[in-house]
C-alpha cells in the first residue's frame, strides 16, 4: 500500500538525518595511526569530511526517492546495494568527524528531502534514464572525493583511508549502474547536477 511505502521512507529519512549510521564492513582507517594535526588542520579536515557526510545523506534520499518509483527489480537490487554501501560510508564519516572535534551538517534534513524529490523523479522517468542519473551522481561524487584527497591536510592519513574506500565503492555503483543499461543525461542535466553540488558543499563546509 502507498501509505506503508510512505511511512517506510518517513523513518529512513529520520534514521538517516538523526540517528548514527553502522557498519558491517571494518572502517579503513582502523589500521591507521592518528597523527597530529593544528587546530586550523582539523577545522578545514572535519569541514571537508561534513561535506562528505552530507553527501552520503544526498546519496541516502537519492537512492530511496529513485527506488521507490524504479520499474525494474534489478534496478532497485542495484540501487539498494548501493544505498547499503552509503550507510556505511555515513558511519565512517560521522565517526570521523567526531574525532576531528567537528559536527555533522545542520541542513542535512533540507538536502535529504530535496534529494529523496529528485530521486522519486528520477526513477519515474524510467530505468534507463534512473540509473543513468545513478551513473552520473557516482561519477561526480568520485570527482568531489579525488580533490578533497588533493586538499586534505598532509598529515591526516585517517581521512584518507575513509575517502580512499568511498572513492573504490562510487565507481563501482557508477560501472554496475552503466552495466544494467544506463543511459548518458544530456550536458545541460550533467551541469545543473554540478552547480548543486556546488551550492551544497559551499554551505556544509561552514554549517
Amino acid at each position: 500500500m502507498l501509505l506503508d511505502r510512505v511511512i517506510i521512507e518517513f523513518d529512513k529519512a529520520l534514521k538517516t538525518v538523526s540517528a548514527s549510521a553502522h557498519s558491517t564492513r571494518p572502517f579503513p582507517d582502523a589500521n591507521t595511526a592518528d597523527a597530529p594535526l593544528s587546530e586550523q588542520e582539523k577545522r578545514h579536515a572535519a569541514g571537508l569530511m561534513r561535506i562528505n557526510h552530507c553527501g552520503e545523506v544526498c546519496a541516502q534520499a537519492l537512492y530511496n526517492g529513485q527506488a521507490l518509483t524504479a520499474r525494474n527489480p534489478d534496478t532497485v537490487k542495484a540501487l539498494q546495494q548501493a544505498s547499503q554501501e552509503e550507510t556505511e560510508h555515513l558511519a565512517w564519516c560521522e565517526k570521523r568527524i567526531k574525532e576531528l572535534g567537528g559536527h555533522t551538517s545542520f541542513l542535512n534534513p533540507v538536502w535529504y528531502a530535496g534529494s529523496f524529490a529528485l530521486g522519486a523523479l528520477a526513477g519515474a522517468l524510467g530505468d534507463k534514464w534512473n540509473l543513468g542519473f545513478l551513473a552520473e551522481t557516482e561519477k561526480q561524487v568520485g570527482k568531489h572525493l579525488q580533490h578533497h584527497l588533493d586538499i586534505l591536510p598532509n598529515n591526516d592519513e585517517k581521512s584518507r583511508a575513509i575517502l580512499k574506500q568511498m572513492a573504490e565503492d562510487e565507481a563501482e555503483h557508477a560501472n554496475t549502474a552503466t552495466k544494467l543499461g544506463g543511459a548518458e543525461l544530456p550536458n545541460p542535466v550533467k551541469h545543473a547536477m554540478q552547480m548543486m553540488s556546488k551550492v551544497m558543499t559551499k554551505t556544509t563546509y561552514h554549517l
